[in-house]
């Protein structure tokens, strides 16, 4: 017995090279099933430190104009597709691409403007940190800081806003409670020509740049947060937009209340919309001098943890506050229009170890013009709202 099993050794030591050898050889020439991996196998300890996430946001919509019903539709309200992770333990890299926008790239900062996030964050100490390349406008203000998929309905300022610039950004960390940020980025992608026209009375900048402070703050164990900014765009020469955005949150048990305060003084209107309300044939151009302020209240009461309420009440103000220059306002009135929102929602999170959650809502929409504006250029009230089912997912994929 002890001799056969001896023999066997002596075979398996004298055999197993010949077999390595052999397996090596079809490997190289002759083994269909075996394939060299796209990412090196020397490299790929490093996805431990990569996340690939599917940001999405899909609903059945039924829609509604004036209270009739016009349409239902199946649509993908978002779809962000995210890589991120750590290169180096220093190094930090974060992209994300929008599928459901255009992939047209950018006159100023020639990326396309599909792409929200393409930058390197590199961390000098655990306390500061410069980040550079496109990146997210540290505006403040909760319901701008949210992932875009969590928001069922922007408000005005937000939506129109030129949200994704290209520039650096230095962040301090002094402890959890507090986090400043300071950005420089081009004010805009587009060109002066393509965002505001032939001007009459602006000259384009020579640098256009953009400057953000914002601070997060953490008080009372986390009960209240806030996130708090001021920003500088320059537009052109000698004309500037300065927003404030003022974000609070407090949290009680099994409530949420948020209210962000936002307003915006424009002496070129970026946002756009009291222009797009002024026709083309009284004044072919960007306005100059317009003014939005933004309400937004977010409540929530997490019925279980599998079962949520929400409600999103909302007030946006236009104003042009050059219209006094126009002759046929003989009143001296300012105020363009007043945008209302409601949007009730349920939310429904069946899994607990999987963040992906199935909602109704409703969102319902009101636009009341001002007087001047309705006799001067023709714009009347009209309410929109939509009943939508669906579900969002930050989904991990990797």
């Amino acid at each position: 017995m002890k001799s056969l099993i001896r023999i066997k050794w002596f075979l398996l030591f004298v055999l197993l090279p010949s077999i390595l050898w052999a397996q090596k050889q079809e490997r190289q020439v002759g083994d269909t099933t075996f394939y060299k991996t796209l990412i090196p196998e020397e490299k790929q300890g490093l996805l431990k430190n990569v996340s690939v996430i599917a940001n999405m946001n899909f609903a059945l919509r039924n829609e509604f104009v004036d209270g009739e019903y016009t349409q239902t539709r199946f649509r993908n309200e978002q779809f962000r597709l995210e890589i991120r992770g750590q290169v180096h333990e220093k190094v930090y890299f974060r992209f994300r691409d929008r599928y459901t926008r255009a992939q047209t790239s950018e006159s100023i900062d020639n990326i396309s403007r599909s792409v929200d996030l393409a930058y390197l964050r590199f961390d000098l100490s655990e306390k500061f940190s410069i980040s550079a390349g496109k990146m997210c406008a540290d505006w403040g203000a909760w319901e701008f800081d949210w992932n875009p998929i969590d928001i069922y309905e922007y408000s005005d300022i937000v939506e129109y806003a030129d949200n994704f610039l290209t520039g650096v950004g230095f962040t301090y960390t002094p402890s959890n409670r507090n986090q400043w940020t300071f950005q420089v980025l081009d004010s805009r992608t587009k060109s002066f020509d393509e965002l505001y026209g032939t001007q009459p009375n602006f000259t384009e900048s020579k640098a256009p740049l953009a400057f953000v402070a914002n601070w997060r703050g953490s008080l009372l164990d986390g009960k209240i947060k806030t996130i708090w900014s001021y920003s500088l765009f320059n537009e052109a020469e000698n004309a500037n937009m300065n927003y404030i955005a003022l974000g609070n949150e407090f949290n009680f048990n099994k409530f949420r209340f948020i209210y962000d305060f936002k307003w915006s003084d424009e002496q070129l209107d970026r946002t756009g919309l009291v222009s797009e309300t002024v026709p083309d044939d009284l004044y072919p151009f960007a306005l100059a001098k317009t003014q939005y302020i933004g309400h937004w209240t977010h409540f929530l009461y997490r019925v279980s943890p599998k079962v949520h309420l929400t409600l999103v009440a909302m007030l946006d103000i236009a104003k042009w506050k050059n219209s006094f220059n126009d002759p046929e306002n003989t009143t001296g009135e300012e105020k363009i229009r007043d945008a209302w929102g409601f949007i009730p929602a349920v939310e429904y999170f069946p899994w607990s170890d999987l963040n992906i959650k199935f909602f109704a809502n409703w969102v319902g929409r009101r636009y009341e013009y001002s007087d001047y504006a309705k006799s001067r250029f023709g714009v009347s009230d009209y309410t929109t709202g939509r009943f939508t089912i669906g579900f969002i997912s930050p989904l991990g994929i990797l």
